[in-house]
């Protein structure tokens, strides 16, 4: 008999339990994703005001979740936070990213040069997620920022590759209202368009203490896609930078980021 070739996901059409499995591996991923956006320990309780699940569902998901090692409890205030699992999932994915490794000499060519934090980092929708940190050999900041989000209108990594984009597609990907992390970040879109034009017109997005108070950031994207979907920031102490400082480092990165892109090419990563 001729076997039948497979269908597209797209296309698979959903109904009875097949329907009830998508339903359950939906809710199982949006509570692994409340877990990773929240507190580090969460009751049931805070889980249902959150998502809004029956706590019937609620039930069956932590149980499934901690057998499988992507849950941890805590017996003595019926708490959960995510397992290892988690860990060895996401770290999965940093392993077998090929610009990972050109990225890190990049990261560490910049500290060297620069004695500041280099961070890599891509776009995913509206957020920036932290893929690979070089810390300042003087920083006492001791917890990695590998895998933590910001939103792309409050860093200077976000305004690089915001830059990528036309007006247009800014204003069709970003939320209606921009929330504001300091009392520095751009709320405004006539603000954020100005700034994403200053980056694509220098080669670099720049903030100050729009993510964080106290820091300073440039960045430049690494261009071997297009539009753009990696780049590479600086972050220094605002005290310790002046404008034209923060401006060399900006062109620095400009010049690491397109060698960076040139040699992912010539490799052959896209």
């Amino acid at each position: 008999m001729r076997q039948k070739p497979d269908m597209p996901l797209s296309e698979v059409p959903l109904g009875g339990a097949e329907s009830a499995g998508v339903k359950s591996a939906r809710r199982a991923i949006e509570l692994i994703e409340t877990f990773a956006g929240g507190d580090v320990w969460l009751t049931l309780s805070d889980l249902h005001t959150r998502t809004g699940l029956p706590r019937s569902s609620l039930h069956g998901l932590l149980r499934t979740l901690l057998e499988a090692g992507w849950l941890e409890a805590d017996p003595g205030t019926a708490s959960y936070r995510l397992g290892v699992r988690a860990l060895i999932c996401g770290t999965a994915y940093l392993d077998r990213d090929p610009v990972v490794p050109y990225a890190a000499e990049a990261l560490e060519l910049i500290r060297d040069r620069t004695g500041f934090t280099a961070h890599f980092a891509r776009r995913n929708g509206t957020e920036v997620v932290y893929l690979e940190t070089r810390e300042s050999r003087r920083s006492t900041h001791l917890v990695s920022r590998v895998g933590r989000t910001l939103p792309t209108h409050a860093t200077a990594l976000g305004k690089a590759l915001l830059a990528e984009l036309t007006q247009d597609e800014i204003d069709s990907l970003l939320p209606a209202t921009l929330p504001s992390l300091t009392p520095a970040t751009l709320t405004s879109r006539d603000a954020l368009h100005a700034a994403c034009a200053l980056a694509r017109d220098r080669g670099y997005g720049s903030e100050i203490e729009e993510g964080t108070p106290g820091v300073r950031c440039v960045a430049a994207v690494i261009p071997y896609r297009i539009p753009a979907t990696d780049a590479i920031s600086c972050s220094m102490p605002v005290g310790q930078v002046s404008d034209a400082e923060a401006q060399d480092v900006g062109e620095l990165l400009a010049q690491t980021t397109a060698e960076l892109g040139r040699r992912l090419r010539r490799a052959g990563i896209r």
